[in-house]
């Protein structure tokens, strides 16, 4: 017997060991990492290095092959009589490689890389606001199951009760101590609570269902989601990945700026040409030979019809525009804080009133209850009583649920 008491005990242990549980920190990070958008982080990391490695081939020497045959109407002669010059032929060849190598742009092109740099910044920073929206959403399913577990606690526990109660009953019908019939009061309303039982089941299916694509991880209909212990902090410092963004926005703004002051500097370059051809260099040699020129030269454009100028100024306008939408986002956060502490400050009011109201419900159950034993009421009027503390129960738990709720939507509102 003994034995069989251990093998027992081993299995409920195992059990409730191997019941998968979960919380709502690990949908936050499972939804961060699994959403599909969360993969353009790489992806955009590898358009980054790819366009980085186009930017920077600006640093390399650049081959250039040109080949070209012509038949011109006239040539060229040399009018000195009996001179023994040959004229150049009228069809003439010609093909050559040229080498340029940038000695100096002024910065351009690490300018350019600069700019690519902040923009893939301020595209990272975009997704993760992306993702970060995800956190309200994964509140409202979390908490909504979370009152569904709850409130199956709940109905379980006024299930035993009425079961416990049912059994009294009917012994009180065999010993004419109460109304016959009234056990079937009691059946009635188990039968009740079978059908809420599934209803309950059904929308915490939908919601888990739900969750679980949203986090791309499979939960169990049997899956305990537990409860957290979220506090808040009532403070105006807000840390929102938004403001992270528009400052990364002002960077992007701030380099092409830079960009814009490179892109009339001038360039130096040396080249190296070697071909082949007929002419050659000397024109008066008419015939194929090979040929080669090497120097540098400048590029600089000395007036651009103040474009540069104009372009910094829209720049400093989008800076504007910036600021202005980071005054709003604070504003109409901070303006969503202040309701979300007035929201919990209420639910807190009610909770208070709730559990003195359950305190006098159990006290007139306590009565009913006796009365139900000495055939002074009937079962319908012991039901009412216990369906009232039930609901008042139930009340308490929904705002105990909606009071974690808001404080979680706090928290994100804030970026705790």
């Amino acid at each position: 017997m003994k034995r069989l008491i251990l093998i027992l005990i081993s299995i409920a242990t195992f059990t409730g060991y191997a019941q998968q549980r979960i919380t709502i920190e690990e949908c936050y990070n499972l939804a961060i990492q699994n959403y599909p958008l969360a993969k353009q982080s790489q992806l955009l990391e590898t358009q980054y290095e790819l366009d980085a490695e186009v930017i920077s081939t600006a640093k390399l020497p650049q081959l250039n092959l040109d080949a070209q045959a012509t038949y011109q109407s006239d040539v060229i002669e040399v009018p000195i009589p009996n001179s023994n010059i040959e004229p150049l032929n009228k069809d003439q060849y010609r093909a050559t490689l040229s080498a340029n190598q940038l000695i100096y742009n002024g910065g351009l092109t690490d300018a350019s890389l600069n700019v690519k740099s902040a923009q893939l910044k301020t595209k990272q920073k975009q997704i993760e606001v992306s993702l970060y929206q995800l956190k309200q959403q994964i509140n409202q399913l979390y908490f909504s199951i979370l009152l569904a577990q709850e409130s199956e606690l709940l109905l379980k526990a006024k299930q035993t009760q009425l079961e416990a109660k049912l059994k009294e009953v009917v012994s009180g019908i065999k010993y004419g101590v109460i109304l016959p019939s009234s056990d079937k009061v009691l059946e009635a309303e188990l039968l009740k609570i079978s059908q809420q039982f599934q209803e309950l089941d059904s929308n915490k299916a939908a919601l888990i269902e739900t969750l679980s694509s949203l986090i791309k991880k499979p939960l169990e209909a049997s899956t305990l989601f537990q409860n957290p212990l979220i506090e808040t902090q009532l403070q105006n410092d807000l840390n929102r990945p938004e403001l992270e963004l528009f400052q990364l926005k002002k960077e992007e703004i701030s380099q092409s700026e830079t960009l814009i002051s490179k892109l009339n500097a001038p360039k130096l370059l040396g080249f190296v040409t070697g071909g082949y051809g007929n002419p050659r260099l000397n024109m008066l040699d008419n015939s194929f030979q090979a040929f080669y020129t090497v120097g540098v030269k400048l590029n600089w454009n000395v007036f651009n019809w103040n474009s540069k100028n104009k372009q910094r100024k829209s720049l400093t306008i989008n800076k504007d525009i910036i600021d202005t939408e980071t005054e709003a986002f604070k504003l109409n956060t901070n303006i969503e804080l202040n309701k979300q502490q007035k929201e919990i400050e209420k639910i807190e009011g009610f909770i208070t009133s709730d559990e003195a109201i359950i305190n006098l419900r159990k006290e007139v159950l306590q009565t009913a209850d006796s009365q139900l034993k000495n055939g002074v009421i009937t079962s319908s009027a012991y039901i009412t009583e216990l369906t009232n503390l039930y609901e008042d129960e139930n009340t308490l738990v929904r705002h105990k649920i909606q009071l974690q709720l808001a404080k979680a939507n706090y928290n994100v509102i804030k970026g705790q």
